[in-house]
């Protein structure tokens, strides 16, 4: 019977993603591919220190175990083959047990998510954040200066995203920048009961709930989300309701308008955190891993 991916939770990263190769990436733009190379076939033995993602990969991995393969990381990064050799050591190293991995030396990785079939995209690369965006997969550039703590609450893996332009579509946040805070409220009030569109990240959400939903009581790692959002009543209703035709739920949900969401994250502890707006991004990386939906509005190419 052939290999397949079918029914898992497919989360593609790049390496620096995974691990925190800054250093590695500085040497690449000071010394070019072929010493870059070499720099790192030099440092094999020397296991790469977690990245941005770590504690997200691990805590996904633990749903996987003797009964059921249910969560498969796979590696995709611009990095050379040579290079890939340091990435797979390294998560031996750190008792991850990664399989999949494609290096493109170069190329734009993200036509690779289709034949994966991938929920959810890492990479530092803001050009292959929007390609994969752009072809339909929920994908972030991660904040390289986030908290990482892969430590605490170790049975409990917890996401948190923003509503409009990441879960959902940023419709209305285009009603609020061409007409303002006034005209917003009145149309997601008059639209309470109609359903958002869904945004970038409505597959990841639904995919997560579904891995909650298989694993049940024989896994015991847990997923919490959260929605951590500028909306505030009464443009609250719509976003609940929305998820409720989704059939899908989070388990908190942060209604903040506009305060900042730095501090409630702090408190909310994520493994990780997307967000389609630098300012909360900044905010949000004091306060865990953290990831940018380069979608939307509020990221326009300037024309």
């Amino acid at each position: 019977m052939p290999v397949s991916l079918d029914g898992k939770l497919v989360v593609a990263l790049s390496s620096r993603a995974l691990f925190d190769l800054e250093e590695e990436n500085a040497f690449f733009d000071a010394h070019g591919d072929d010493a870059y190379a070499r720099f790192q076939l030099d440092r094999l033995e020397i296991p790469a220190r977690p990245g941005v993602a770590y504690p997200l990969v691990k805590k996904l991995l633990a749903f996987n175990g003797a009964d059921a393969h249910r969560v498969e990381v796979v590696i995709l990064s611009r990095n050379d083959p040579v290079s890939g050799l340091r990435v797979f050591r390294s998560a031996e190293a750190s008792g991850l047990e990664l399989e999949r991995g494609v290096f493109t030396r170069g190329r734009p990785p993200f036509r690779f998510l289709e034949p994966l079939g991938a929920h959810l995209f890492l990479s530092a690369n803001s050009e292959d954040v929007r390609d994969a965006l752009a072809a339909g997969f929920p994908a972030a550039r991660v904040y390289s200066q986030s908290l990482v703590d892969a430590e605490r609450h170790a049975d409990e893996v917890r996401i948190a995203f923003d509503g409009d332009a990441v879960l959902f579509s940023d419709d209305s946040e285009r009603l609020f920048q061409s007409d303002g805070l006034a005209a917003f409220q009145a149309h997601e009030k008059h639209h309470a009961l109609n359903p958002l569109p869904p945004g970038p990240f409505k597959p990841l959400l639904a995919a997560l709930h579904s891995l909650q939903q298989a694993a049940g009581s024989a896994v015991p790692m847990r997923i919490r989300t959260a929605l951590v959002t500028a909306r505030s009543a009464p443009a609250h209703e719509r976003a609940i309701r929305t998820l409720m035709a989704w059939n899908v739920s989070v388990d908190e949900a942060m209604f903040l308008g506009g305060l900042d969401k730095g501090p409630f994250l702090r408190e909310f502890e994520p493994d990780f955190f997307f967000d389609d707006q630098t300012r909360h991004c900044d905010s949000a990386a004091a306060a865990g891993p953290t990831g940018h939906v380069i979608s939307g509005i509020a990221n326009s190419e300037p024309r």
